[in-house]
């Protein structure tokens, strides 16, 4: 697929291995914190570095706020959490103008949505009017305050979570708003091992102080890496089949055609090749392989593939959609 004795792939492969052994730390150092859950962190941190955002679907109590103010902490950036709520208003995320009477004028007020690291707890507890407030920050990674834009803190990454067990006053997600997060990942309990040493942890006094082990500074150098990493033509092939099989299963002879109402967005095909990449760094590579896109392909179509309601009655899964598609299209 690529020539490893190429020059430029050699350079890239040195750095990113340099990269490689920062971001194991960084991974270290939230472990010390967060018990088990090492493929989230490590989707957390793909996530970041493709500066993608991440809707993180839980049952309460799993830590998912100690997670991200973790990681926050780690990377010497400021935090805040926004508890989503059906009273919620779009100015309380992101700010709004007030009179001042001593100068006769209209001033700002940036809202908390102007961090590096926001928490959206519970996200479809609010209503779609305040869900929608966060379109344009995710995406353009700025703020329209009556008529005024502010651009948003670099990096800035958007974690969501929401209950999975619970629908009573909740709202489901719009698509387009689903569709703005680069993953979604579903977390689960602690092994029972795991469970035991977290009563230990959080029973005998435990207080870890995290130290700061990457810069914004550097976490912006690497995102700026993470674009350079190379991907060649029969890897991009590969994603797109993979996406068009989402749209057009009957060309690939998949007999789940009954099952997709609509299939995965370009933005499938993008998050696909940029999480590869990432995927790529946090194993010292400076090229992207089939395994990086099979890595991440789950997180990234499960909530991109909607289904009818006759699979919705059969009770199939994106998941088993995603599977049927990974074992047909073939591997470069």
């Amino acid at each position: 697929m690529t020539d490893l004795l190429n020059p430029e792939i050699e350079e890239l492969n040195q750095k990113a291995e340099q990269y490689r052994h920062l971001l194991s730390n960084l991974h270290s150092e939230i472990s010390r914190v967060i018990v088990g859950q090492d493929e989230i962190i490590a989707k957390l941190v793909m996530a970041l570095l493709s500066r993608g955002h991440v809707l993180l679907e839980g049952v309460p109590g799993l830590a998912k706020t100690l997670l991200i103010r973790t990681l926050s902490e780690c990377i010497d950036s400021n935090f805040v959490r926004l508890q989503f709520t059906p009273d919620l208003l779009p100015a309380d995320i992101i700010g709004t103008k007030i009179y001042d009477h001593n100068s006769a004028t209209f001033r700002t007020v940036k809202g908390p949505i102007f961090s590096h690291f926001v928490l959206a707890d519970e996200i479809n507890r609010a209503p779609p009017k305040v869900q929608s407030a966060l379109l344009e920050a995710m995406q353009e990674r700025q703020v329209t305050i009556q008529g005024e834009t502010f651009l948003l803190k670099e990096p800035f990454f958007v974690m969501a979570t929401q209950n999975p067990i619970e629908s009573e006053g909740t709202y489901k997600l719009p698509e387009a708003q689903i569709d703005r997060f680069m993953f979604k990942l579903l977390i689960s309990y602690p092994r029972k091992e795991e469970e035991s040493k977290i009563i230990q942890r959080f029973t005998e006094g435990f207080d870890v102080k995290v130290q700061k082990i990457i810069s914004t500074d550097q976490l912006t150098e690497i995102q700026i890496f993470n674009n350079q990493i190379y991907t060649d033509q029969k890897i991009r092939d590969y994603v797109a089949q993979i996406v068009d099989a989402t749209r057009h299963p009957e060309d690939y002879d998949l007999d789940i055609d009954n099952k997709i109402e609509y299939g995965a967005s370009p933005r499938a095909s993008l998050w696909l090749t940029v999480g590869a990449k990432s995927n790529a760094i946090l194993n010292g590579r400076g090229y992207v392989i089939p395994q990086d896109i099979q890595d991440i392909i789950y997180d990234v179509l499960r909530h991109r593939i909607l289904l009818t309601y006759d699979a919705e009655a059969e009770y199939i899964t994106s998941e088993q959609i995603i599977k049927t598609i990974v074992e047909t299209v073939p591997v470069p």
